[in-house]
């Protein structure tokens, strides 16, 4: 099969303003709390990307019907809780970590069994951190040996509330139990480590189902309807933070990007900019659809290296591979640790962008649950890297080379299509000079 390679010549600046794509999280739980809930739900600002996608598939495969229209706009009639049909086949999820994660806690309390499938990279993420809590609410869910996809879910109309408390922060765990508390006898209480993101609550709400929050506590009793609502999904941070890296690294840029959600459960890589030392400034605040959103403006800025703080780690877990960039890029040593959750992401997220740093003349360094950089002022070099088909890494390496000497060369890069199919036309529309080609 061709590969898409991603050729980035160095230097240049950003500038302009841009409204980035709909938040992946958002758009994911619009179609699933939608689809199950009592008449219809319209959204605006739906994210066309390739994991947002496989879970509209899903859905329609499960007797849901869903109109896309032009700009992101979907219609979803709801079958409510108990309306959905098996699918005929098994449900593809892609690259999908979400949908699988997910799905599998909204259908192990259904009437019907389901087979989730999704392919190499996503066929090799932890499963059991969702089965085996799912397991103490009643779920049967089968897994391969080493507790990965596929997972064959067998009807189980009637799950039990259970307390769960999380061993580590993860938002689709999270997610995943309180979808499957709507089906369950009794409350199905969460307790998470450290905050993660709350779309999913907040959603429920908006659906008009009632969730109970206290310190690092949700819960929620099973047994409600929801009922069809508006949502607009806002620009999603983890895609606008490529950008924030670029302005703040490549000298006279100033880029203002458009009604970004600035969940505060999601706005980590913006505190851990500014304690970079980076230019960020927020306006036209306001409140849309229960989630605050934004326009943020960067410019350039000299960074220097931190010690990143540990609280705010999960609150920017899917921007660490741009933030290792602007590590790089920076005066002096950065150094990140309790992200061990880098390691199973679509790639080994630590690994694969300290051996790509590396071949760009960087000091960087792995350790088992971080890394530490030394910045290097003067720019990184030109080469080769491997995005090891991780779209975040593909995109991160690119934004790399506004601060190269020489062109960078990024292998692997089909799976931008899952999160961000305008990135390089975006990109390209602020000034950095790439050029895409298929190899093969």
């Amino acid at each position: 099969m061709a590969s898409v390679v991603f050729l980035v010549a160095p230097g240049g600046s950003l500038k302009g303003e841009i409204r980035v794509p709909g938040d992946k999280s958002i758009s994911h739980r619009s179609i699933m709390l939608g689809a199950i809930a009592e008449g219809v739900t319209k959204v605006r600002g739906f994210l066309e990307a390739e994991d947002a996608l496989a879970t509209l598939a899903a859905f329609r495969a499960m007797g849901v019907k869903i109109e896309r229209s032009e700009n992101g706009e979907l219609t979803i009639y709801g079958v409510g809780k108990r309306g959905l049909v098996g699918a005929k086949e098994s449900l593809y999820l892609g690259n999908s970590g979400t949908s699988m994660r997910l799905l599998s806690g909204l259908l192990a309390g259904q009437k019907f069994s389901s087979v989730l499938t999704g392919d190499d990279s996503l066929s090799k993420r932890p499963m059991t951190r969702v089965t085996d809590p799912l397991a103490l609410m009643g779920a049967v869910i089968g897994t391969t040996e080493n507790g990965t996809a596929p997972l064959y879910i067998e009807d189980m109309p009637s799950l039990k509330g259970i307390s769960y408390e999380m061993p580590m922060a993860s938002a689709q765990v999270k997610s995943c139990l309180l979808l499957a508390g709507l089906y369950a006898e009794g409350e199905t209480c969460v307790t998470e480590p450290a905050p993660t993101r709350d779309h999913t609550e907040r959603m429920l709400e908006g659906f008009g189902y009632s969730v109970k929050r206290e310190g690092g506590q949700v819960c929620l009793t099973g047994g409600g309807e929801l009922k069809g609502t508006e949502i607009d999904v806002p620009a999603d941070i983890s895609s606008a933070a490529f950008f924030m890296v670029g302005a703040s690294i490549a000298k006279d840029s100033d880029v203002l990007l458009k009604h970004v959600g600035i969940n505060p459960t999601r706005t980590g890589v913006i505190d851990i900019l500014k304690l970079m030392g980076a230019d960020i400034t927020l306006s036209n605040e306001q409140v849309v659809g229960g989630e605050p959103v934004a326009d943020i403006r960067i410019r350039s800025a000299e960074l220097k290296g931190i010690n990143i703080p540990e609280e705010l780690v999960p609150l920017a877990i899917d921007e660490f591979p741009v933030l290792f960039v602007a590590a790089a890029c920076a005066k002096g040593q950065t150094v990140l640790t309790g992200a061990e959750e880098l390691r199973v992401k679509e790639s080994d997220r630590i690994q694969a962008m300290a051996d790509g740093l590396e071949q760009l003349g960087i000091d960087a360094k792995a350790t088992v649950d971080g890394m530490i950089i030394q910045g290097a002022e003067e720019g990184l070099s030109a080469g080769k890297v491997d995005s090891h088909g991780d779209h975040r890494i593909a995109m991160a390496f690119s934004i790399a080379a506004l601060r190269a000497k020489g062109n960078i060369e990024i292998d692997d890069c089909e799976n931008v299509n899952t999160s961000f199919p305008e990135f390089i036309e975006l990109a390209a529309s602020l000034g950095l000079m790439v050029k895409v080609s298929t190899d093969g």
